[in-house]
């Protein structure tokens, strides 16, 4: 019985070793591919890209945004982000913020179904007129 424990108890603390390599290994493969340009993301969800690498103090110069840098520890980067494409379709990224405007036949629904064409004063009176009714 005793020698079974022993075996039961080498075969774990192996195990752990085992396991401790491989994250090492993964984490030095990890490392081995930063270089500036590569598109990264951070161990708390910040994506970005990286600019500058200092090896001597173990930091990273993101740019988050054009113009927009942060300087995080090295080993906060986990995750190098390759883009996802779909088959056969070349990708597009607008350089500027025109894929953010609503067009008009997609502008949101109005609260209370609301007319578009209401002054702002038009539009005091209605909320008021709302809130007395609540009340």
């Amino acid at each position: 019985m005793n020698i079974l424990l022993f075996v039961m108890l080498g075969l774990f603390v192996f195990m752990m070793f085992r396991r401790n390599k491989k994250t090492k290994e993964q984490a030095a493969t990890l490392q081995s591919q930063f270089a500036p340009g590569v598109e990264v993301m951070t161990s708390f969800g910040l994506f970005g890209r990286i600019v500058e690498i200092d090896d001597a103090e173990n930091k990273v110069l993101l740019e988050l945004s054009p113009g927009n840098t942060a300087t995080v520890h090295r080993q906060a980067v986990t995750k190098i982000v390759e883009p996802v494409l779909a088959a056969g379709e070349p990708a597009v990224v607008p350089n500027d913020a025109s894929s953010l405007t609503i067009e008009k036949s997609e502008s949101i629904a109005p609260v209370n179904d609301a007319p578009r064409d209401e002054t702002p004063e038009e539009t005091l009176r209605r909320l008021s007129d709302e809130g007395k009714k609540d009340s």
